[in-house]
């Protein structure tokens, strides 16, 4: 494991990321803030699902998914189907014009790392890319993981 100031400068430097995140958005059209552009990608990558499923995969609660399943829907990238197992959901599902939206806003998206990234190599994009991976899967679902981490000891070094 490692040691308690490791930790801290790894805290340090997740906080910062903030500024990372920053200057992708600033790269995305005006017409598809942040959380539109995550559910596209996510209904993209994980095919037609209820609201509630999009939420568990956003990790943010229903009415900020609504918020952003209503700009998409607004914009045709998706349509809300009935869902036939329960007509009082909705199934979310991407339109062409969505794909198309998600197939720009990749492009931006590389365009925008190979900037920012001119001077990596090849192999310190996958790790970069494989670490962030581990991390993200150990977090695994957060809003579960939350609750748990009232469980965990809290380990302080002297001053």
């Amino acid at each position: 494991m490692a040691a308690q100031r490791q930790y801290e400068e790894l805290a340090r430097q997740l906080s910062a990321i903030g500024a990372v995140k920053r200057g992708l958005g600033r790269g995305l059209p005006h017409d598809c803030p942040g959380g539109s552009a995550a559910v596209l990608v996510l209904l993209e990558r994980h095919g037609a699902m209820r609201m509630s499923r999009l939420a568990e995969l956003l990790a943010v609660d229903m009415s900020v998914t609504s918020r952003h399943v209503a700009h998409v829907a607004e914009r045709e990238w998706i349509v809300r189907d009935p869902d036939p197992a329960d007509k009082r959901s909705r199934i979310l599902r991407l339109t062409p014009e969505g794909k198309a939206k998600v197939d720009e806003l990749s492009e931006l998206s590389i365009r925008t790392l190979t900037h920012y990234l001119h001077d990596w190599t090849d192999d310190e994009v996958v790790q970069l890319s494989t670490l962030l991976a581990r991390l993200r899967d150990s977090f695994g679902d957060c809003r579960a993981a939350s609750a748990r981490l009232s469980d965990v000891p809290t380990t302080r070094t002297p001053a």
